[in-house]
């Protein structure tokens, strides 16, 4: 059930504090909590929440500013509930009243709360960001226009606005494209690994499900596990086994892993029909995965290959796959493959997240039409890589007037004296807009070292989905931090010259160089003011 109460956000001097304490309100997370479209946000979060039915929820705002905090430091769940106890501007930051030394919420709520979140809250909370921004500038462009005017006056154009009407161009901006990793917390996947794990966890249900039989005990299933983690020991311990010795490893777990599942069949099929397994629900769901990583495993050694369709490397996730990237010092990757779109005003948003691997090319069409979606009009320019270069898409991009930063396909032209100068010109733009693609190469590097989206550890599909989406929420909101500053530095400036102007108004001429010298300003400017 949702409980929620609309937040203008609360001054800084009303909030309380231990007698003896006085909060900075120049501290990161006080901005920060100013520039934040908390209702917007709270709005987008409420839609996975029923209106009447359930238990009250927690407010949005705690919700949504501890998963900030969490993703801001980089720390983990319990973490993060300790640092907002013992920190008032992290309280201040989530919207609580006063400082309060007992914890808001237990760290089990973030895990709660990363299920209900999917992909489309997320994107609502782009949205939001987007809409902050664009309404700062905005308000920075009309407050320029209105000092540019002299003594308040407007303008014949601007007196006139039908005369004077400025056509929206079809396309503007540009969008920039790219495509990652973010790799999940898993060991190395090794078929040997990965049997071996198999094996010991259908060793541990063999004996859950002896120890909970309805029937008469008989003879426990021999499972032959100290032989096993021998055999495979002596293999896991050279350095560079050999092909033979490792494929002879494979077969004995192979061999070891089919007699538990048999074993494991005739135990299930004695279980009441109607009742409960006697096995945790972590342990029934590995055990999904069982089979399907034997038969995996039995056809890659049969026909003595390294690859299989939809391959299984790890038991807890299944949903992992191998992602070749061929990148320097690691060629494969383990993770979801997210495709990013980057704006001019470097706010980056997942437009497509794979767990398959997948080409990230055949993305471009729909981050295309999802710029347009936001912001009414499609881009002038799309910079990306070789790979977003097919026919297909530059053919979807000639048809719409945008501009692909590529090199052309086909055999280059002929150099005459004629198109000598044009073909330069576009060369240089080529290499240009191929600069303009560091942002996002810059973007993955802040995510990845910043705030590790190389190593994400959530369980889950949806948490990891969740997680990661977190993770480019928080750098967006340190974009929007940023304009909001500069915005607010900006007033000031404006707010400092209509204070000298009225003061000039009142201040003998004989006085003005010893008003300027204290001030320090420049001799073009001391004329400009002069004159008004």
């Amino acid at each position: 059930m949702i409980r929620y109460s609309g937040h203008n956000q609360p001054t800084l001097p009303g909030f309380d504090t231990p007698p003896g304490m006085i909060l900075d309100p120049n501290n990161r997370w006080v901005r920060l909590s100013d520039c934040i479209p908390w209702d917007n946000l709270a709005q987008s979060y409420h839609k996975t929440l029923s209106a009447t039915s359930g238990r009250p929820c927690k407010d949005a705002r705690i919700v949504i500013g501890a998963i900030i905090i969490k993703h801001k430091l980089s720390v983990s769940d319990e973490e993060t509930v300790e640092q907002i106890r013992e920190n008032p501007y992290l309280q201040y930051f989530i919207g609580l009243k006063g400082f309060q030394s007992k914890a808001p919420f237990a760290p089990s709520l973030l895990v709660e709360v990363r299920k209900r979140m999917g992909q489309g809250v997320f994107d609502e909370f782009h949205e939001a960001v987007i809409e902050s921004v664009e309404r700062k500038k905005a308000k920075r462009v009309i407050k320029d226009s209105d000092d540019d005017g002299s003594n308040g006056t407007r303008s014949s154009t601007d007196a006139e606005p039908d005369k004077a009407k400025v056509d929206v161009p079809q396309n503007h901006g540009k969008l920039i494209l790219d495509a990652t990793v973010a790799e999940q917390a898993i060991r190395y996947p090794t078929d040997l690994g990965l049997l071996n794990e198999a094996r010991e966890l259908s060793e541990r249900i063999i004996d859950i499900l002896y120890t909970h039989s309805p029937q008469p005990r008989t003879k426990k299933p021999r499972t032959y596990r100290q032989n096993a983690r021998k055999a495979f020991l002596n293999i896991a311990k050279q350095k560079r086994p050999t092909n033979r010795k490792r494929r002879a490893a494979i077969r004995q777990q192979l061999q070891y892993l089919r007699r538990n599942l048999k074993h494991i069949e005739v135990m299930l099929t004695a279980c009441p029909y109607g009742q409960p397994l006697p096995l945790p629900n972590w342990l029934i769901r590995r055990y999904w995965v069982l089979p399907h990583l034997y038969n995996q495993q039995y056809e890659m050694y049969k026909a003595n290959v390294r690859r299989c369709d939809d391959r299984i490397v790890s038991i807890s996730q299944p949903h992992l796959r191998p992602i070749v990237r061929g990148k320097l010092g690691k060629a494969v990757e383990f993770g979801a493959k997210i495709s990013v779109s980057l704006t001019g005003d470097k706010l980056a948003h997942v437009d497509k997240l794979h767990w398959d691997a997948c080409h990230e090319g055949h993305d471009l069409q729909s981050q295309v039409e999802a710029y347009k979606k936001r912001y009414g009009y499609y881009p002038e320019a799309v910079i990306a890589d070789r790979l977003y270069g097919s026919r297909d898409n530059r053919s979807y991009l000639e048809k719409r007037n945008i501009r692909f930063s590529g090199k052309p396909l086909g055999r280059p032209p002929k150099a005459t004296t004629e198109n000598q100068d044009e073909l330069k010109r576009l060369k240089a733009q080529r290499r240009q807009e191929y600069r303009e693609r560091i942002p996002i190469e810059g973007k993955f590097g802040q995510g990845k070292y910043g705030y590790r989206l190389n190593n994400i550890r959530a369980r889950r599909a949806d948490t990891s989905i969740a997680w990661i989406n977190a993770i480019f929420l928080v750098m967006n909101l340190l974009v929007l931090m940023q304009v909001f500053l500069r915005l607010k530095k900006f007033t000031l400036t404006m707010m400092c010259r209509v204070t000298n102007f009225s003061i000039l108004r009142n201040i003998e001429p004989a006085c003005c160089h010893q008003f300027f010298s204290r001030r320090n300003y420049c001799l073009p400017r001391q004329a400009a003011l002069m004159n008004f």
